[in-house]
């Protein structure tokens, strides 16, 4: 049973893992074009990357319990408001040329409307973006996250002045809102916005377009999400916003969601927030995100060719070593917030540190992300954590931690 102790602690640990990303400088917050909207619903605002958003709502199904095991229920469906978020378009003959400069990942191999989650890198080999782009066509789409997405620009900018090519950044700033539908339900939810041809279920996990959404232009939809479950990104015009909400809502399948429940969900899916699972100290291989640029003998591992890959690959493309990694850690009995410290078994030595989290809603048990040294990563491996100053017992374990259900297209 979910007591009420164990719902103020979510929404604890919720509002702990936002901190990262709250607002830092004297600079009003940032409004979304729903604001109204999330009023209305009993939206409790919270700043978070220089916005005002809900970290959940009240009411019958509000809370960040009630929203997250609505996300994970059969039929159902979450809508999050993700407009803080950073949306790009690259133009130019030599757009991915330059792209193959700044991530990780292969962007040459995009077919048409094709995407894939890949990583900006610093001179050392470090995180400063976890980032989906994808090939749209006559251009390339990028969506990066509110907190870095100034960071980002400015830095892609440094690098465009010293890349001799044909590129140009177009940022889309707020005049483009970005939603996100995320659960089960989703694709009955987005199918009645959509154009009656438009085949969802043809629509492979990881590929956007551009459409039209309740009759709206201009409109563009990824299939892809933060959640573990199926869902959809969906990109519209800022004053198309609140009709396109206030539409899928009027679905009884459909329910707000707020920061707090969308924390809870990554986690639960062994997703990273960045700010608190990477940074810029972070390597892809201590992130376990090598993956990111492909498979042993890859085209990008080979070439390398991208900003710090002397200090992420060996010239024969194999993966640095590396002393720490990132795990997931289940088995002790209260939730191990940020910072808490991982020792080995015997509790005589550190070995690393959590970086999320939480109680899981779905699992009713606490989980937790973090790095231990490499050593102590193996799944299986006993380790202590000291919560409250005091040790507890847990497992260094595979994540995710709720399996994924990603959609896949039927054969």
């Amino acid at each position: 049973m979910i007591t009420a102790a164990t719902a103020t602690t979510l929404r604890r640990v919720a509002a702990t893992n936002t901190k990262r990303t709250l607002a830092t400088s004297s600079e009003p917050l940032v409004k979304t074009a729903l604001y109204d909207l999330h009023k209305e619903l009993g939206g409790d605002m919270v700043p978070f990357a220089g916005y005002e958003l809900p970290v959940l709502y009240k009411g019958e199904n509000g809370g960040v319990m009630k929203e997250h095991l609505w996300c994970r229920s059969d039929g159902k469906a979450a809508l999050f408001d993700v407009s803080h978020m950073g949306q790009i378009r690259w133009h130019g003959e030599d757009r991915t040329k330059f792209l193959e400069k700044i991530v990780v990942g292969d962007i040459a191999g995009l077919g048409e409307g094709e995407g894939r989650l890949s990583l900006v890198t610093n001179e050392k080999g470090g995180i400063l973006d976890d980032t989906v782009i994808t090939n749209a066509g006559d251009h390339v789409y990028m969506v990066v996250n509110g907190a870095t997405k100034f960071g980002d620009m400015k830095h892609f900018e440094a690098q465009m002045a010293d890349f001799d090519g044909d590129v140009t950044m177009e940022y889309l700033e707020d005049t483009m809102q970005l939603l996100a539908v995320q659960g089960p339900g989703a694709a009955e939810a987005i199918k009645k916005l959509l154009p009656s041809d438009f085949d969802l279920v043809n629509m492979p996990f990881m590929t956007g377009t551009d459409t039209t959404l309740a009759g709206v232009e201009g409109c563009r939809i990824t299939r892809c999400g933060y959640t573990g479950e199926d869902g959809f990104e969906i990109a519209m015009p800022e004053a198309a916003a609140i009709s396109i909400a206030s539409q899928l809502l009027e679905d009884p399948a459909v329910n707000p969601t707020g920061l707090g429940a969308r924390d809870s969900l990554r986690l639960e899916a062994g997703l990273c927030l960045y700010g608190n699972d990477l940074d810029e100290t972070t390597t892809p291989i201590e992130g376990v995100l090598g993956w990111t640029m492909g498979g042993p003998g890859s085209r990008r591992r080979v070439e390398a060719g991208f900003l710090g890959a002397e200090h992420i690959l060996t010239p024969e493309g194999k993966f640095q070593k590396v002393a720490r990694k990132r795990v997931g850690i289940m088995g002790m009995k209260a939730p191990a917030r940020q910072h808490a410290e991982i020792y080995n078994a015997t509790g005589e030595q550190k070995i690393g540190e959590v970086t999320s989290g939480t109680f899981s809603p779905s699992l009713k048990k606490p989980i937790a992300m973090g790095y231990v040294e490499t050593k102590s990563a193996k799944a299986g491996t006993d380790v202590m954590i000291k919560v409250r100053n005091k040790m507890q017992p847990a497992q260094v374990t595979k994540m995710p931690f709720v399996e994924s259900r990603y959609y896949r297209v039927p054969e």
